[in-house]
């Protein structure tokens, strides 16, 4: 029995071992695309938790009794569930798992304690036709081995938040076939970072890179709480046809002092700045290509550029998922009766004016 996994021994093979954020990760590292290391929490640890401290009988009552159309009563055992998730102790040798994984993680970085990303990854999410993902927790520059064992278990605990559990039973997703493991992901030091779809999210157009970042890490870009600057890029000639820089009035960044992530004002000086220089957005591009073109597929992808790290080895993808939007609408010609293929002939075919 596995209790921890690296990134770089799984695959999209793995998911019910390492859930589909985790094994996205490892799928892409063979690919050879740049992803910070770390290691994945199985699902086997879960199940042997639940197990062994016997709260997975009584999660399953809790359940199988609440009404998910009364919030009061569907907060309540939620919130029960959870507690009895984040109570429970750990069983010593899945702990003991974690602790070593999180200490090679340290020794390849020849750090005493290297700040990592503790995130949540269920067999149920980043799946083509899923919408799971986001309803669990992710927690930023996590130091030191009994923090790192504290999120474990509260990833494990979002498992039972009132929105997760009102979507799997209007889905009638039976909760015991949502598993949940832990990646346990190196923190990149952002200057910026963002999304990025390999499609144009606003029309489904396939010949363009569309790329949304601000300064800082990229949590302010997926909540919402900043307008990033955009960039839509043609897939061809890698020529960027629109630019759009945002007033950036916040980033999230690690507080020293706090012990962890905080949202601060930019420097006004760099509020209107735009966030990327040009060869990372073309670098970013090429990366996008690169996995679009491994899952066959247009994708949703979470970057950031590393301000420790030089160019181009600072740009890194941190999580991808394959666009679930237009990808399930149904196949048929974009703009002006052309498919996909003809608009990137069109745009290959282009003249290129010479000054």
């Amino acid at each position: 029995m596995e209790f921890t996994l690296n990134f770089e021994d799984v695959d999209k093979s793995y998911i019910h071992q390492v859930g589909g954020k985790n094994a996205n990760l490892g799928e892409m590292i063979r690919a050879g695309i740049r992803v910070p290391p770390g290691f994945a929490v199985t699902t086997e640890s879960y199940l042997e938790f639940i197990s062994r401290s016997g709260i997975g009988r009584q999660i399953s009552e809790l359940l199988s009794e609440v009404d998910t159309d009364d919030m009061e009563a569907l907060s309540r055992a939620a919130k029960r569930a959870q507690d009895l998730i984040r109570n429970a102790s750990m069983p010593d040798d899945i702990k003991r798992a974690v602790e070593q994984a999180y200490s090679r993680l340290c020794k390849k970085n020849n750090l005493e304690e290297t700040p990592v990303a503790v995130r949540s990854s269920a067999t149920a999410e980043d799946l083509p036709t899923a919408s799971f993902a986001g309803q669990q927790d992710t927690y930023l520059w996590i130091e030191g081995k009994d923090r790192v064992i504290d999120r474990v278990q509260k990833c494990w605990a979002s498992l039972f938040t009132a929105r997760a559990i009102s979507y799997r039973v209007k889905n009638r997703f039976p909760h015991e076939k949502v598993l949940i493991s832990v990646g346990v992901q190196e923190m990149v030091n952002a200057k910026a970072a963002g999304v990025m779809f390999t499609l144009n999210p606003t029309n489904g157009d396939p010949s363009k890179v569309v790329i949304e970042g601000s300064w800082g890490l990229g949590e302010t870009v997926v909540s919402g709480s900043v307008t990033p600057d955009k960039f839509v890029v043609d897939k061809v000639i890698m020529e960027i046809s629109d630019k759009t820089i945002s007033r950036k009035h916040i980033e999230c960044v690690y507080d020293p002092q706090k012990c962890e992530t905080i949202d601060r004002d930019v420097n006004p000086d760099l509020q209107t700045q735009c966030c990327m220089e040009e060869q990372e957005i073309k670098q970013l591009v090429i990366m996008g290509k690169q996995i679009e073109g491994h899952y066959a597929r247009p994708m949703d992808i979470e970057w950031a550029i590393d301000k420790d790290i030089p160019f181009p080895e600072s740009v890194c993808i941190v999580q991808a998922r394959p666009e679930t939007v237009w990808s399930q609408k149904e196949k048929k010609s974009v703009i002006g009766k052309k498919s996909g293929f003809q608009l990137l002939m069109d745009q290959a075919m282009k003249r290129i004016k010479i000054s």
